[in-house]
């Protein structure tokens, strides 16, 4: 009783799924992937053995067809599953049991699918779909508004409880030790598609590199702004302009915020930190 998509930023390298139900921590259940291989969902009377062997076809190198096939064929039970998988290359698959709960049905495009089951109506799928083939940017933002989407269209007929979002890259992880890039789950709450995507934008803060547009000279105009900040956290005492005790200043404040991924040592700031510094 979930709507969920996979998909693939071929060019970052990046494989991912959201997901949304009136379920219980669905983020537990139905998402599975690896960078480099690629994303597999489980849902419906769900088969979580789709996920790890899922990615094990992949890793062998079946396409994503190939290993929906395999793991259907293989399924006694497979008229009551739902599933989705993309590739590291960009092929999906879908595949919607005859049993599952109207309505059911999935689509599939280049570097996604998109699947449902117990939906207000198609009219989810289309708005899953057209959320992520109509957004630009991270694949993590792509795939939540596609959820959003979804649920602007109806969603799970029972209602929302929980969602899932998940991103996989190379050394995408903290410190680079993983690969998992995005890892967010809400797992009860009233609005749970509004909540991740809170969560995102604090993950974003926190994790994701600044674009080189949002790059800023920490100028005579722009120290000062900076200086009076801090001085207002209590963070610096004494000062009108941005001095070796300030730059000492704001890097302290940066990792008592949990801002270390966005410490500068080039005379440089990042636009995020500023309107975080402004937002105090």
């Amino acid at each position: 009783m979930t709507f969920s998509i996979v998909a693939c930023d071929r060019a970052a390298q990046e494989l991912g799924i959201a997901v949304a139900s009136k379920f219980l921590s669905v983020g537990a259940v139905v998402p599975w992937a690896e960078a480099g291989t690629g994303a597999v969902a489980t849902q419906a009377l769900a088969n979580t053995s789709y996920g790890q062997r899922g990615l094990a076809l992949l890793r062998e190198g079946k396409s994503a067809q190939e290993t929906l096939d395999a793991l259907v064929a293989d399924d006694d039970g497979r008229e009551h599953r739902q599933a989705g998988i993309v590739d590291a290359h960009g092929n999906a698959a879908t595949f919607t049991g005859d049993k599952c709960i109207e309505y059911a049905g999935g689509i599939r495009g280049r570097d996604f699918a998109a699947q449902g089951n117990c939906l207000a109506g198609e009219a989810v799928i289309a708005s899953l779909a057209r959320g992520f083939i109509e957004s630009r940017g991270r694949l993590s933002y792509r795939l939540l508004n596609a959820l959003q989407g979804g649920q602007q269209a109806g969603g799970d007929k029972r209602g929302q409880q929980s969602a899932a979002l998940i991103v996989c890259k190379p050394a995408g992880g903290y410190g680079g030790h993983t690969d998992r890039f995005v890892d967010l789950r809400v797992d009860d709450a009233a609005k749970p598609i509004d909540e991740l995507t809170r969560i995102l934008d604090l993950h974003a803060l926190y994790f994701f590199p600044p674009e080189p547009q949002d790059i800023l000279e920490i100028d005579d105009r722009l120290g000062k702004e900076i200086v009076q900040h801090l001085r207002r956290s209590g963070r610096l005492i004494a000062s009108d302009v941005f001095d070796e005790n300030a730059r000492t200043a704001l890097v302290e404040f940066m990792h008592v915020e949990n801002l270390e991924e966005r410490i500068r040592d080039d005379g440089t700031i990042d636009r995020q930190t500023v309107d975080y510094l402004r937002r105090l």
